[in-house]
């Protein structure tokens, strides 16, 4: 571990943080998404799933521009919440939203698929009984679908955590404030003799992705037991 800087530190621990805030962040959004691609029925469904879905296909980079657009300083939403004191471009908060984007449709997926396998009966029965719509989803959806909103947690964490394109355009790479994991391997591979610590950077970038992926299959096995 001598060929990481304090520099290289601060950023592991950065990308946790801004992994862990991505993820609570969106999570209550990618629910309602998924909710409503689950159960919603609504004209232009397929052009919202094709929102939802359009981090994964559009490049990071220009994700990112687009980000930089809308919440810069002078964008369209950027300067309104400047007004209030609010700064996201080229701040750890803007890497967080950048990687709460980015990592979205993998939040949605797995909660969408569970809410799909809820019987439908059950949500009836309920509602017979007198459950209104909101305490329908509070004490059945929700639980029911607990296990796959850990597993789309689980993958949106690890997401974020590796994300690089969208999180240099919008907030660039400034070390102890917005250089994030894979910012510090970038730049130790454009660094002469930074070889060593890239590579270290990859082994704990690899065992924190790897946990991660164990941890999603974990969670979604025990939803395959609970709903069979």
């Amino acid at each position: 571990m001598s060929a990481l800087s304090p520099s290289d530190v601060d950023a592991i621990f950065l990308s946790l943080r801004v992994s862990a805030v991505a993820t609570i962040l969106s999570l209550p959004f990618a629910v309602l998404a998924a909710l409503a691609l689950a159960r919603g029925r609504f004209p232009g469904k397929t052009l919202f799933s094709a929102l939802v879905h359009l981090p994964l296909v559009l490049p990071p980079v220009a994700t990112g521009y687009a980000l930089l657009v809308l919440f810069g300083r002078n964008g369209a939403i950027g300067a309104w919440l400047a007004k209030a004191g609010i700064v996201l471009a080229f701040d750890w908060t803007g890497a967080a939203l950048a990687a709460a984007v980015m990592a979205f449709p993998l939040l949605v997926g797995p909660i969408r698929v569970a809410i799909e396998t809820i019987d439908r009966e059950v949500d009836e029965v309920a509602r017979t009984l007198g459950a209104s719509r909101i305490q329908r989803f509070f004490r059945i959806t929700l639980p029911l679908a607990a296990p796959g909103l850990l597993a789309g947690g689980v993958l949106g964490f690890a997401k974020a955590l590796g994300e690089f394109g969208a999180t240099i355009t919008f907030v660039g790479a400034i070390p102890g404030l917005t250089l994030t994991l894979p910012s510090a391997i970038h730049r130790a591979t454009q660094a002469p003799g930074g070889e060593p610590t890239a590579l270290w950077l990859c082994v704990i970038a690899a065992l924190m992705a790897v946990g991660a992926v164990l941890a999603s299959d974990l969670f979604s096995r025990w939803a395959a037991k609970r709903i069979g």
